[in-house]
């Protein structure tokens, strides 16, 4: 339900599950972590893009792995997450269709999106009785802006490609189906430029932040743990099936 690749010394992640909306289950964040964890250092690939098989991203994590006791640590999803958020090297995303919940967050540790005008994006989780996570109680606000953060993150409506671009939550829009060719175009400009100059370039732009990001993302998960728990949100994720 992972596949993957290496090319160009540029790594794709594809996540393949188009009959589940290429939800993620726990096998699926933990093989797409190892993926990360082994090649996200620089020294087998320079780049790395993820896209979903299917003309979709992800509609997010699966929601009955929420229905499951959780073991003790942290989820397979956050896991994911931190390990996205320490590539030294560049991440792009190339989105079709909708990105939802984790779908949503993975990409704001993305260092470019491509989507396209008719792209769906939405951050479920305060209608399912949880709270946003991935770190997206920071990170959005910082990227487009505290009012839009408010409205994408307590509404939890969908927000299109064209809104998304201007504000800047994505990079560029691109037609339907090529979204992934023009990742691929821009990672290929990555790779032509010297390899230390852009991780280094890169670590020094999320330097800021790093210690603040791991904090938030901290909190996020005692209090989205803390809900999950409760029956109400159980009822919640029951019917959103």
């Amino acid at each position: 339900m992972i596949s993957h690749e290496i090319q160009n010394e540029i790594l794709e992640i594809q996540i393949n599950r188009p009959e589940k909306r290429n939800a993620i289950t726990h096998e699926m964040y933990d093989c797409m972590r190892e993926l990360l964890l082994t090649h996200g250092d620089g020294a087998s690939a320079r780049a790395i893009i993820i896209h979903g098989a299917g003309g979709m991203f992800s509609a997010g994590a699966d929601l009955e792995d929420f229905k499951k006791p959780r073991a003790p640590g942290e989820s397979h999803g956050i896991q994911f997450i931190r390990a996205l958020a320490a590539c030294r090297v560049p991440v792009l995303a190339a989105t079709e269709g909708f990105a939802v919940g984790i779908g949503a967050t993975m990409l704001l540790h993305c260092d470019f999106v491509f989507a396209t005008s008719t792209c769906k994006f939405r951050f479920p989780f305060v209608a399912l009785g949880l709270l946003p996570e991935a770190g997206s109680t920071y990170l959005l606000e910082k990227i487009v802006g505290t009012r839009k953060a408010t409205d994408w993150l307590m509404t939890c409506r969908y927000v299109h490609g064209d809104e998304a671009l201007a504000s800047g939550f994505v990079s560029e829009l691109a037609e339907a189906g090529s979204t992934l060719a023009r990742a691929r175009e821009r990672a290929n400009e990555l790779v032509k430029l010297p390899r230390s100059s852009v991780n280094m370039a890169k670590e020094l732009m999320k330097a800021h932040d790093k210690q603040k990001l791991a904090e938030v993302i901290d909190r996020e998960v005692s209090e989205f743990n803390a809900r999950l728990k409760t029956d109400a949100t159980q009822s919640l994720v029951s019917r959103s099936n």
